[in-house]
């Protein structure tokens, strides 16, 4: 895909709807970055337990990869790579707080927290 043809695709997953999914101060290099870190846990997680949506979490993934990779700029490689390391550690977290744990409060607030950042980082895939 043309540089061109990426950007384009960025800016319309951004507005979906004429809609901005981003705040005017949030990045979306940031963004993608995120979920690409989530997203991998997710899978991974999938995986441990014989989820059979890890294939589809793995399309998603790599969708969200290609955003990625449009918006990044030369010399942003180790910025956003530990972006996503960080996000990744995070909601791996999140997941065995919601499937480890001997609080089922708790368990179900970590479920929901995982749940909502999944959700809003495959909303803009599905326009």
């Amino acid at each position: 895909m043309s540089s061109l043809k990426r950007l384009l695709a960025v800016a319309f997953m951004l507005t979906l709807g004429g809609q901005p999914l981003l705040a005017l101060d949030e990045n979306p290099l940031d963004l993608f970055a995120g979920c690409a870190g989530r997203l991998s846990a997710l899978m991974e997680h999938q995986w441990l337990f014989g989820d059979s949506r890890a294939e589809i979490t793995e399309q998603q993934r790599k969708l969200v990869l290609e955003l990625l990779e449009a918006t990044m700029q030369p010399g942003e490689e180790r910025y956003t790579l530990a972006l996503r390391i960080s996000a990744k550690q995070a909601h791996a977290v999140l997941l065995t707080r919601a499937t480890f744990n001997d609080d089922p409060v708790d368990a179900a607030w970590a479920a929901e927290q995982a749940a909502m950042q999944e959700g809003s980082c495959v909303a803009f895939l599905l326009g």
